[in-house]
């Protein structure tokens, strides 16, 4: 009898104990759905409206640069058609002067891209909050532990695969399209 009462005792207990585990099994199971930003973005009338602007900056800068480029050449070859008549220390100045020109040349090519970057940044900075707000809202609903992005920023996928399944359950990408009023 004491054997039946402990047996029984040990039961009791263990399923108390097993009972928390299955709820934290519940509450920790992964949901993870994915995203295509790309898509999403080509699909805002903003965008055309960025990449207007941002071309925009990109002719100014390289008309900026040709400008630069020109003014330098043109100095070259007025100071290589008078080369012969000044001093030598003019020579030295007229060649110190053309050197540091193209070093702010080079420099302003150097600049370029860099610059185009931050403008592109600062332009697609409040879109891509605005897309970050509805993900973080389908999330929410679908109540989701993460939600990955379908390929990185070189065009390289993540998600190599996902069933029929998978695209039906877990693609957010049309809900956050209609979320922004793109559908």
């Amino acid at each position: 009898m004491k054997k039946s009462l402990l047996v029984f005792g040990f039961i009791f207990l263990l399923g108390f104990i097993t009972i928390p585990t299955e709820k934290a099994q519940a509450q920790d199971e992964l949901r993870i759905g994915y995203v295509d930003p790309q898509t999403i973005m080509r699909s805002m009338p903003e965008m055309a409206a960025i990449e207007r602007r941002l071309q925009n900056f990109v002719e100014r800068k390289r008309q900026e640069f040709a400008d630069k480029e020109a003014n330098f050449r043109r100095e070259v070859e007025e100071y290589q058609q008078k080369v012969a008549v000044i001093s030598e220390e003019a020579q030295r100045n007229e060649e110190e002067r053309l050197a540091e020109l193209n070093l702010e040349l080079q420099e302003f090519q150097q600049n370029f891209q860099q610059e185009i970057q931050e403008r592109q940044m600062s332009l697609l900075e409040p879109l891509l909050d605005k897309i970050q707000g509805a993900i973080d809202q389908v999330a929410s609903d679908r109540q989701f532990t993460y939600v990955l992005n379908t390929m990185t920023n070189n065009g390289d996928f993540i998600i190599l695969y996902a069933s029929d399944q998978a695209q039906q359950n877990y693609d957010i990408t049309e809900e956050v399209m209609q979320i922004l009023d793109l559908m």
